[in-house]
């Protein structure tokens, strides 16, 4: 029985959801943070405003979700259709370009693409969903090939002999075995641009790095923590998420 598996009966015995316990811990926070003034104030004395109230906390968070969905949504798009074209004897003689153009746009820093794309598409959220989108490609494009790699030269031996189409050999037997690991490289993409996002207010968008930003530019402790623990929270919510899909799909035997 793999870890996984432990945790969640272990959770089935308790009585307890670890991912909807830290979606409500992670919703009081964002609605009651602006009302813990007495709170903040105590462990931050020399503060005049310990809590963040230029924007709300709540609004921020569902603003850094619909970027964070966005962006991810075109790199996974991309990113997968760019791993299914190498299977075809066309698109697999660009495979090593498609490797090298993704592990570049990864290794540019997201900072760079925003300044790039600031004079172009202005400020807001295009250029950060433009950053995200490539910093979030690399995952989904290394998790299809490492998917579509796995595949059992056996299996795909059989489904030729059986007189398959190449195209229901990719949609039934290629895809669906290279599910685990394509998902692993989309929880990879998503959970990174969650904290990549925060930096995306440094170019106008309203996500959840804007009390860090702000706590960091007037010395503000409290507004950094603030931001902080609300990414952080998200991170964690999105990689359960991410551990129960996973485990839905998971053909291992029991």
């Amino acid at each position: 029985m793999s870890d996984l598996q432990l945790r969640q009966q272990r959770t089935k015995q308790h009585g307890l959801n670890p991912l909807s316990l830290s979606v409500a811990l992670l919703l009081i926070m964002a609605y009651s943070l602006p009302h813990s003034q007495a709170l903040f104030a105590s462990l931050f004395p020399d503060l005049a405003r310990p809590v963040y109230l230029q924007e709300p906390l709540a609004d921020l968070l569902w603003q850094h979700i619909a970027l964070v969905l966005a962006s991810s949504a075109v790199a996974v798009i991309i990113g997968t259709a760019a791993g299914l074209a190498t299977t075809s004897p066309v698109g697999h003689s660009f495979k090593s370009m498609i490797e090298m153009v993704a592990a570049m746009g990864q290794t540019f820093p997201p900072v760079a693409v925003l300044a790039l794309a600031v004079p172009v598409v202005g400020f807001g959220e295009r250029p950060a969903l433009l950053a995200l989108a490539i910093f979030g490609l690399l995952p989904v494009l290394q998790g299809t090939l490492a998917g579509l790699a796995s595949v059992p030269t056996p299996v795909l031996d059989s489904a030729h002999a059986m007189g398959m189409a190449p195209r229901h050999i990719l949609t039934k037997v290629q895809m669906p075995l290279a599910f685990p690991l394509w998902l692993a490289g989309v929880r990879t993409s998503v959970i990174v641009n969650i904290g990549t996002a925060a930096i995306a207010s440094t170019v106008g968008a309203k996500t959840l790095g804007l009390p860090i930003i702000v706590g960091l530019s007037g010395f503000n402790t409290a507004y950094v923590l603030q931001g902080a623990v609300l990414l952080g929270l998200l991170a964690i919510a999105a990689d359960l998420a991410f551990d129960q899909l996973a485990n839905r799909f998971d053909r291992t035997p029991r």
